[in-house]
Parts: C-alpha cells; structure tokens; sequence
C-alpha cells in the first residue's frame, strides 16, 4: 500500500480497492511523531516520557537490528511462541492507556519474528485493562530459510503501516521493515501520500533515519558532546527523545519534548543523518533518498529544519538479512603487568598454542593491547591485557580444552599471572549475512484491526537507478602554517556497523573547514590513519551540503556484530578512533 487508499488483496485474497483515506495531515495538519526507542532494551520509561512529555499524533519504537534478529531467533528455538520484544509488551502496560488517553497512535517493529503473536498479546492485555484499543501487524517479511539458517527476513517499507492506520488501528507492530519505515507509513497514511511522490516520501525517509536511533539525535554518543556540556552542564544527564515535525511537502523540523534532557542542533542533526549510510542514496523500498540533497538549518533553539530533500524511484529489490550460527566461540583475557610486557604475551602465547596443539581450535586470535604506562601510579594503569579469541564449530576445542590450557598456567607461566576472568565455556555466535531479493517475489501484508489481510503492492516504478555523479569540490585552502594536532579538534564523525562492513560519517562545520577536510581526507589517508582498515577496500562519498564525508570499509568487522570477531564488533567507537589520529592541521582552522 503506497498510501491509504491503495489497491490491496481482500482477507480471501481477492483484489480490493478502496477509497483515499488520508489521515489528518490531508487538511493541512503537521504530523508530530516521536519515538520512545532506539533499541531492543533502550530506556524503558521512555515511552511514558514522550507520551507525557508533549503533544503528540503518532509515537514509535524501533527494537530491531541484526543481533536482535539473532536472539530472537534463539527465542524461538526455545519457545516457537516468542520472537517479539518482550520489553515492549510490558511498555505497553502503562503506555496503552496514556495512548488512548492523548489519542496516540503507537507504530513499533517489535514484532520481530512473530508480530501476529505481539498483536495476539496485545489483545489480551487491551482487554484486560478494558480499552478499546485496535491492534493491527504487518507481516511478509519472513523468507524460507536455507540450510543452517536461523532467521531470513526482507526490509518492508511504510505501505503495510499506512493501511493498518488507515483501517483505524491504534497501534501497528511489525516484523522487519526499514526503520525508517516506522515514519514513512504514518506520513503516507497522514498526508495520503501517492506512489510515486518521491520527494515527500524521501523528505519522510531522512526524518525517520534522523529519529530511529532515539537520543543519538539528541546529544547521545556525540562527538562534540563538551560543546553541549558547556551550554548547560546537565544536559547529557538524560537526553530527550527526538520527535519529528513533519510537513505535506516532506520537509521536517527535528526537535524534542520542553524540559527534556540533550541538545538538537544542526550538528546532532548531522551525525544522526551519517550514521550506518553510504553515498549520496539512501535506498528504501519507498523511495530512495539522495542525502547530497539534504539541507540543515537551525530554527531556533532545539529545532532542525530538514528541508531540500529530493527523492528517486525505489530499487526493485528488498535487502534481506539471515542469521544464522557460526560455530562457537571463547576468549580469555590475560592481564601482564609491569616490566618485559612484550616478553610475557610471547611466553603466553607460546605455552597456550603448545596445549592447544593436539587439537587447535578453527579460528586463533591473539590481541595485545598495550593499555600500560611506564611508572605507572595504580596497578591497573601498569598493565596491558593479551585478549585471545578462539572458534571452532566443535564447542569443546573453544571449551573444556581452552579452559584447561588456561588455568594449568596459573602457576606456570609469567609472573604476575592472571586474567579478568575465569574461563567458561564457549558460547555459540552468529553469522549476518545480506542478500538482494525481487520486491514482487515478497508478500508484504497488512494485517487489520478486523483480520482482514490486504496485500501492499510493491511500489510502480522501481527501477535501478544511474550512479550518481561527483560533486563539485571548493578550491582547495592556500599554504600555511600547520599544526600537529588530532584531527578531532575540527572534525566530528559517527561510525557503526552493517553486516560486516564499517561506516564512517566525518564532517566539519565551516567552509573553511570543508575546503581542507575534503581535499584531505583521502581514501588512502584514512587508512594509514586507521592501520586495521590498510587492505580493505575503502569508499569515500562526498556530501558537500552536509560538509561530510562518509566513509565504508569492506570487511572489517568480518561476519558482522553477532560473531564478535573484533574488539569494536559495531564499529561504534571507530569513529572516535579516527578522530583522536594526529595529522598536519592548518594553524588558520584552530
């Protein structure tokens, strides 16, 4: 369904059509829509705070990502009738009746991978408290798994959320759509969005992007987060859920509740739009958003106009995320304190790899890292820690025989020996792997409050669209005086994860600044700034409007978040990685 009033499948399968049925945004009316939840175990009081905090048409929660697909999916291996976020349903024991006591519509995805079950529990606990709430889900998501597969899902888009609220639900749960989805189907529904009105449905796109991760719009995880310190102390105390102002013509204006916590400002706005993206498209299943069009502008205090977005046709294909388990895994974490650091890691390594010999795990790591001072004032500060990783599909070669070569080295080993932790035994880890599929061949459903099933028709004009083209670049800054420095003193950057690839979104806030940094900032720089990224295939996009760039890196987080293959299995803190790296600044920009 592209907007309420689209042609669908009746409960029996048949072909429907139905009247236009916009919601109140037809009129003319701003949709505000907020969101109470950026992750499966967020802030729980959250929900109650955005529905308490303020006026609001629509609230969402976004509970889904690749590693809670994967313990959802081992929910299920224990219990076929789990595989929805839990946290939710217990939200909604308070959150139910505050909804319907302010009109709220609720919009969440923690459906997981059983939204009929959520809506079934929903029901009951509706009826329990004696409220007239209509529930609806969404589902089609689900793919035959293949062999070994845990999970297998397609990324739906707003369509099947816009029908559920036009059939008047007040609440929609979900299984896996695009978290942006959970705003584009409000607005589709709200403003009777047609198919193929790209720009407004794009505009909807970059603000649901903009709240899906909740506080990371507000001040959480920034990197300039002294700044917002400076302006009031108390600020990142607790910062505020982010809500959306979102307007018939695409455009959005980012803020959050009066006397909550955080900051929003073009800069959180910023980091929020370059996080876990690439290039100058933002690719959804209705429609693709061109971030190199975005335009950010203050409008007055904690209120970001997003405005200028354009849009393009859709892909014709969905992304599609399967887990499955990999094996399992151990680690052991050793702890070499004072004198000869280098000499206690080989002495270890040496007495482990000897035990381990007779039966050697698949997958060996070992990682010193040299979190050691030379005269140092605390124990702790004198020592480094030797991490080893060990995987095999066998979980007694990353057990019981890992344990054992272990602990027989408490006594026999370097001295000052031991590690953070006894050993375990070895726990079983997950493998994400993406893949493309025809948006036809899924059957995205709507189911309403009635039970009636109406099929979401895949949007008409999905197609693969031309590369886009470089943008035009400032003349680079004259010759100066330099200065060695971290590159964080002028730049910002947000950095995560998808599947086993990195993201790097660095920008700048000056045309001064955007003039060095993009002339800079080379694919090849980055890696020799970030060593672990040297032989990795690194992509730069350039994103003028924003000051941006945004880098990928292939691989480096191996088989994605699940499988833990890395010290930073999300990549979250790479950023910050880079930041903190010493280059030639120009004296002008310090």
């Amino acid at each position: 369904m592209t907007g309420p009033g689209a042609a669908g499948r009746g409960a029996e399968g048949r072909a429907v059509t139905g009247p236009a049925v916009a919601g109140p945004g037809a009129a003319g009316r701003v949709l505000r829509i907020g969101n109470a939840s950026g992750f499966y175990g967020d802030r729980f009081d959250a929900v109650r705070e955005m529905l308490t905090g303020g006026g609001l048409d629509v609230l969402t929660g976004d509970y889904l990502a690749e590693l809670t697909m994967l313990i959802l999916g081992r929910d299920v291996l224990k219990d076929p009738s789990a595989g929805y976020a839990k946290t939710f349903l217990r939200q909604m024991e308070e959150g139910l009746g505050l909804a319907h006591e302010r009109g709220v519509r609720i919009v969440a995805n923690a459906g997981g991978l059983n939204p009929a079950g959520l809506a079934a529990a929903l029901r009951e606990l509706a009826a329990k408290l004696g409220l007239p709430t209509r529930v609806a889900h969404v589902e089609g998501d689900a793919l035959p798994p293949g062999p070994g597969v845990l999970t297998a899902n397609a990324y739906l888009g707003g369509g099947g959320i816009a029908a559920c609220l036009a059939a008047g639900a007040d609440v929609v749960v979900t299984g896996r759509v695009t978290d942006a989805a959970l705003v584009t189907g409000p607005a589709q529904w709200w403003f009777g969005w047609g198919p193929e009105e790209y720009d407004r449905l794009a505009g909807a796109v970059v603000a649901g992007h903009v709240l899906e991760c909740g506080t990371q719009a507000t001040g959480g995880n920034y990197a300039f987060f002294r700044e917002l310190a400076e302006r009031d102390p108390k600020a990142l105390a607790r910062p505020g859920f982010p809500l959306a102002e979102l307007y018939g013509d695409g455009s959005a204006v980012v803020t959050k509740h009066p006397g909550t916590g955080g900051a929003v400002d073009v800069g959180t706005v910023t980091a929020q739009l370059l996080y876990e993206t690439s290039g100058a498209r933002y690719a959804g299943p209705d429609a693709t958003a061109r971030l190199d069009t975005v335009r950010l502008v203050q409008d007055g205090p904690d209120r970001v106009r997003i405005e200028g977005v354009r849009g393009e046709a859709p892909p014709p294909t969905l992304k599609a995320g399967g887990c499955r388990l990999g094996g399992h895994r151990n680690e052991v974490v050793f702890v070499l304190t004072g004198l000869d650091v280098d000499a206690k890691a080989a002495l270890v390594r040496e007495q482990v790899g000897a035990a381990l010999a007779a039966a050697p795990p698949a997958e060996v790591r070992w990682e010193l890292a040299r979190t050691d001072r030379e005269d140092a004032p605390t124990e702790e500060t004198a020592s480094a820690l030797l991490r080893l990783v060990v995987r095999d599909p066998d979980p007694d070669r990353v057990g019981r025989d890992l344990t054992g070569a272990a602990i027989e080295l408490a006594l026999a080993s370097y001295p000052g020996f031991h590690v953070t932790a006894p050993p375990g035994r070895g726990a079983p880890y997950g493998v994400f792997e993406t893949a493309y599929v025809p948006a036809a061949d899924v059957p995205h459903t709507a189911v309403l409050p009635d039970g009636t099933r109406t099929a979401v028709p895949v949007p008409p004009d999905s197609r693969v669209l031309e590369p886009v083209p470089e943008p035009d670049l400032p003349p680079p800054p004259p010759p100066g005086p330099v200065v060695r420095a971290p590159l964080g003193r002028i730049a910002g950057a947000r950095s995560g994860d998808k599947g086993g690839d990195a993201n790097v979104g660095v920008w700048v806030r000056t045309e001064e600044e955007w003039r060095w940094l993009v002339h800079t900032l080379t694919a090849d720089l980055f890696r020799a700034l970030l060593p672990e990224t040297a032989g990795l295939p690194v992509t730069r996009h350039v994103l003028p409007n924003l000051r941006a760039l945004n880098f990928t890196v292939a691989g480096l987080l191996g088989e994605g978040v699940a499988s833990r293959a890395r010290f930073d299995p999300q990549a979250k803190a790479l950023g910050e990685w880079l930041r903190s790296r010493h280059l030639d600044l120009p004296e002008t920009l310090l």
